[in-house]
């Protein structure tokens, strides 16, 4: 195995390892545009995600982000909580989002959720870098996980829709999102694969305290790694990293040490040990202070 592999630290949380000590955490800002509310609250989150990120707080998306470029950030995540329908309410920040690229020049990622077709016609008008979202592939885990009444259609409607507006795809899927177990992953996959995705990112269930999920085993190390190979496999010429979420711990380790193995092209985050197991088998590490897939 040679190339490169790309290592990520975006601002989301303090990081810091003996590998990787030089960490801008204010050059990729990630902005909840609901604070920490969410109407969903799923099992495996309950909107703890949210509280690491910044608050709008009723000043404006644009003025939030003009701050963040004033002390230097580079790039924004914006994200929030969903509501009952799945959707993060973007569609009222989009004269903002347009402002921030156009007047600051920051590179741009969202968490859409379920955007309907209003919302993703103008997000397609932002000239954003990625929209992130969840693509997951069992109903089951739809309705008791994420507590939404929609289907697996619903999903791959939303990714052929922003595809549509030109909104680049940077799907993510969830590995044991159903209570530790693989349900529908694999059929995630071939949703994503009908499309064309700039960046696959997979993401490993991190039970988060205080949720519902807090005490749920994650799947067996021998089913991640299959999956990986499966889909380093799935796209040969689109980049397929391993996301922020996964286990901590000699599990983190573990996993990273899989994704690597699989050929991977790159790593959020990753475990001490990793950048040194990476070069002994050949990899170039490229170390970037931003959200997966933004290479600057």
């Amino acid at each position: 195995m040679s190339g490169e592999i790309h290592f990520y630290a975006p601002g989301l949380k303090g990081y810091r390892t003996s590998e990787y000590a030089a960490q801008d955490a204010g050059a990729f800002v990630s902005v909840s545009v609901t604070g920490s509310a969410c109407a969903l609250q799923c099992e495996h989150c309950h909107g703890r995600v949210l509280e690491g990120m910044a608050p709008v707080n009723g000043q404006g998306l644009f003025e939030v982000a003009k701050q963040a470029a004033g002390r230097g950030a580079r790039g924004l995540l914006v994200s929030g909580g969903s509501d009952r329908q799945g959707r993060v309410p973007l569609l009222r920040h989009v004269p903002d989002l347009k402002r921030i690229r156009a007047e600051l020049g920051l590179t741009l990622r969202v968490h859409p959720g379920l955007p309907d077709e209003e919302t993703a016609a103008a997000l397609g008008e932002v000239g954003l870098d990625g929209a992130m979202l969840d693509v997951i592939g069992a109903e089951a885990t739809i309705r008791e996980v994420y507590h939404l009444d929609a289907s697996v259609s619903e999903y791959e409607a939303v990714l052929e829709r922003l595809a549509r507006h030109g909104v680049p795809l940077v799907p993510h899927i969830v590995l044991g999102l159903h209570f530790g177990k693989l349900l529908g992953e694999w059929r995630a996959l071939e949703l994503v694969r009908r499309h064309r995705p700039k960046l696959v990112v997979l993401v490993v269930l991190m039970p988060l305290y205080g949720t519902p999920m807090a005490a749920v085993e994650p799947p067996p190390l021998p089913e991640i790694a299959a999956f990986f190979r499966a889909a380093r496999e799935a796209f040969p010429h689109v980049p397929v990293g391993l996301g922020c979420a996964r286990p901590v711990g000699p599990q983190k380790a573990a996993i990273d040490r899989l994704a690597v193995d699989a050929g991977l092209d790159g790593i959020a985050y990753p475990a001490d040990g990793i950048v040194a197991y990476a070069r002994e088998r050949g990899r170039a590490p490229l170390f970037h202070d931003a959200c997966c897939g933004v290479n600057w």
